[in-house]
């Protein structure tokens, strides 16, 4: 995939659930529709639960990345509701 140009970026990796996503949902409603968030974020809960909770809310989640360091970096379009 080509490298997505995000306009926007928030590390989550020094949180916990649920305000893991909490943060993130507060950064991508700053976004205009059509605006891509980066969000870096731990193994385990976080990536388990933050991209479908993006899902959940009608965000398009447009790549995860294994950042092979016990991280992943989540590439987020906003969509209007």
């Amino acid at each position: 995939m080509e490298n997505i140009k995000a306009d926007a970026f928030i590390d989550i990796t020094g949180m916990v659930c649920p305000m893991t996503f909490v943060k993130a949902k507060v950064s991508i409603e700053e976004l205009e529709d059509g605006q891509v968030l980066e969000v870096r974020m731990n193994d385990g809960e976080p990536i388990m639960n933050v991209p479908r909770s993006f899902k959940e809310e009608g965000h398009k989640v447009l790549d995860v990345i294994n950042n092979s360091d016990g991280t992943f970096t989540v590439f987020v379009e906003k969509r209007g509701l």
